[in-house]
């Protein structure tokens, strides 16, 4: 039986050999110690000519990466890229690589201003590229609702089977519907949970206490441990954004502890930064103050082994 490593001990080797079900194992075993961070793909070329945001974001502590409003149709340059797809990004950086989609209304699959959506047609060629997992939701402005969220889910589920991770939930865009442990949702959070998790979902998306309104550790903890109860092996993720990832290194090392108390297993730094991601030192601030410094530094020097 492959003895499956935490994670936070991974290398390219370990990567490079490692099923979805071993990569979710692997964040099960590292104990709520697991970084991800997001590239917007769209927003421009980078922070550092030459380098893409995904490549600093790895080299400042992050264990996997999400790439949002990352076109797999090959009708758009993806910019933030500089010329790569997924699998020549996972061989830069050695480090799981997931997509984000979009959840799109019904009638309303062939509208992507907000990002690519969750179509049969984007999953399948998410799963062409190499991606690692998938994370349905919805961005800012898009008027997504939980509903859409479970149906791109079932969707998702169909076409990926067992070959990447699903990641789901409401972290963001809170206008049109509230988010996943708002008080003032008129649904609740519970039975939303239950049902992603009855469509297929790997992993629970919510908000980071402090970072977004209204939402505190006490609520986000409960519906984590809920996740973990409902259907043992689900993860949750808690998700930083609101801009908030631009703050400065003491608001996201109070927001780090924060999300720590939550029970989650991934914790997400959005890409609410300049040029397409959160500034590379919050991201080392997250890193630090969610697994000290031991880990962190062993992330950045040792991934190539």
């Amino acid at each position: 039986m492959k003895d499956i490593k935490r994670l936070i001990d991974c290398t390219k080797s370990d990567f490079l050999s490692m099923n979805a079900k071993e990569l979710k194992e692997s964040i099960f075993k590292s104990e709520g110690r697991v970084i991800m961070a997001q590239h917007l793909v769209m927003a421009g070329p980078g922070i550092l000519k030459g380098i893409t945001n995904a490549e600093v974001l790895a080299a400042f502590g992050a264990d996997m990466i999400m790439l949002n409003t990352y076109h797999v149709d090959g009708k758009h340059e993806n910019p933030g890229m500089l010329g790569l797809d997924v699998q020549g990004l996972k061989a830069l950086i050695n480090r799981p690589v997931g997509i984000y989609l979009g959840c799109p209304k019904k009638g309303e699959e062939k509208i992507d201003s907000h990002g690519p959506l969750a179509t049969e047609e984007n999953i399948i060629g998410c799963m062409e590229e190499g991606a690692n997992f998938i994370i349905l939701g919805g961005n800012p402005g898009a008027g997504t609702t939980i509903n859409n969220i479970i149906e791109s889910t079932k969707l998702a589920k169909s076409v990926v089977g067992d070959r990447a991770l699903i990641f789901s939930g409401k972290w963001e865009d809170g206008i049109t519907e509230k988010v996943l442990g708002d008080p003032l949702a008129e649904r609740d959070a519970k039975d939303i949970i239950k049902e992603l998790i009855d469509a297929g979902t790997d992993v629970i998306d919510l908000p980071a206490p402090g970072s977004r309104h209204g939402i505190t550790v006490e609520m986000i903890r409960e519906l984590i441990e809920f996740t973990h109860r409902y259907k043992p092996g689900t993860l949750a993720m808690s998700f930083l954004n609101s801009s908030v990832e631009g703050a400065d290194t003491d608001t996201i090392r109070y927001v780090a502890l924060k999300m720590k108390e939550t029970g989650a297993d991934i914790h997400t730094i959005g890409d609410g930064g300049f040029s397409g991601c959160a500034h590379p030192e919050n991201v080392m601030q997250l890193s630090v103050s969610i697994r000290g410094k031991r880990f962190t530094y062993k992330r950045m020097a040792g991934n190539n082994r």
